[in-house]
């Protein structure tokens, strides 16, 4: 028997689906199957562009914008999803904030709470406007994007990492809470990925980094959304609460 991804008549919805990461997943889902919901902040022309590119492989695709740190946006999102493509199966949290590195003594309140708004009420958000929908059909799966950031804890790593692991309380809570409807809850944590951005400016090799990671290279975009297929799809029906590190070993959850 042949084993493959397959999530053919399912609606999956990225949130920061033009980023550079989201784009990788949105494409990598919709090769899979999935009809997209691709979330954007400003980039609306990248949103319509990334959505012509699913249409051309035969998927259904909408472009839709809002703030995920604010509930009424998400749930005005969520109706026009809902009207367009039908309530998704899968969701994607990968929506992040411009993050500062400083020390601790030195960086503004500000950052903490923008930080916390991106990893934390967005997920928050995303589940009380997608998660109904999929306990009354009894399946769904819920991914959120995480960092290796949230176990390496290094200065000035502060803001980001604080937030991060609000994350990871959030949704191992969540999947707690919602495995009884058969709903999956995981976090795919990558390290420092090399993105197309990378691949454009010749940024794909860093020494210093590369010789902390035991696989002794960066890890690519399609790499890490390979895994969040893998989680999105039937072969990862029996795992959930799970923190995924994508980092080449880089950092190792232990038991």
């Amino acid at each position: 028997m042949a084993i493959e991804i397959d999530l053919s008549g399912q609606v999956a919805l990225v949130t920061g689906g033009t980023s550079q990461l989201g784009r990788v997943m949105v494409r990598t889902l919709a090769a899979a199957g999935a009809d997209l919901a691709v979330h954007y902040h400003r980039n609306a022309e990248g949103a319509r562009a990334l959505c012509a590119e699913v249409e051309a492989l035969g998927r259904r695709a909408m472009a839709v914008t809002g703030d995920v740190g604010i509930l009424p946006a998400v749930l005005t999102m969520r109706d026009a999803i809902r009207a367009g493509l039908g309530d998704p199966e899968i969701v994607v949290t990968n929506a992040v904030s411009q993050y500062v590195w400083d020390t601790v003594l030195a960086m503004d309140p500000a950052s903490y709470e923008d930080q916390f708004r991106t990893c934390v009420l967005q997920n928050v958000n995303v589940a009380k406007a997608f998660v109904p929908a999929m306990i009354e059909k009894g399946k769904g799966r819920f991914i959120g994007i995480n960092t290796e950031v949230t176990m390496q804890l290094k200065p000035n790593q502060s803001a980001y990492a604080a937030a991060k692991r609000g994350m990871d309380g959030v949704l191992r809570v969540l999947a707690r809470e919602i495995g009884q409807h058969q709903i999956t809850v995981n976090q795919v944590a990558p390290g420092w990925t090399i993105s197309e951005r990378d691949r454009a400016e010749g940024t794909e090799r860093n020494e210093g980094y590369e010789a902390t990671v035991p696989l002794g290279r960066r890890g690519t975009d399609q790499e890490i959304a390979n895994v969040v297929a893998f989680l999105a799809s039937d072969l990862a029906s029996f795992i959930t609460g799970a923190y995924v590190p994508v980092c080449g070993g880089n950092v190792m959850p232990t038991v």
